[in-house]
């Protein structure tokens, strides 16, 4: 990760709690936020996140991870991200893309009752 990208990264990011136990030094949020972003570039299992690459245990990351989801730091980088880039000129909306989600209703519509006459066991013709 550059030296420029991390500047914006790490003011955003809250400080760690009190200690409650003793036992290995944490590890620098820098080394956790590049465990991160290796674990989600590579598509590994966090708990085989390579101790060799000084990122910290797996678990170490995710937990981190969701510890800064929790405080937002995500969406405030996001903006971050994208007021520096607004601000250079960088933006391309001509490659912009609106993306929807599909909910599943959470109850079935109204069930067809007495309002509604049918004939012979069809529904009454709207157009007579």
């Amino acid at each position: 990760m550059s030296d420029e990208l991390w500047s914006l990264v790490e003011p955003l990011l809250p400080g760690p709690g009190p200690k409650l136990v003793e036992g290995r030094p944490r590890v620098p949020d820098r080394q956790a936020l590049c465990g991160i972003l290796f674990v989600l570039h590579t598509g590994i299992q966090w708990e085989y996140l390579p101790q060799e690459l000084g990122f910290g245990s797996g678990m170490t990351c995710w937990r981190r991870l969701a510890a800064w989801n929790d405080a937002g730091v995500w969406d405030q980088l996001h903006v971050v991200l994208l007021r520096k880039l607004r601000s250079k000129g960088k933006l391309d909306w001509s490659r912009a893309v609106i993306d929807s989600s599909h909910v599943r209703a959470a109850r079935r519509g109204p069930k067809a009752g007495p309002a509604r006459s049918t004939v012979g066991g069809r529904a009454a013709s709207t157009t007579s």
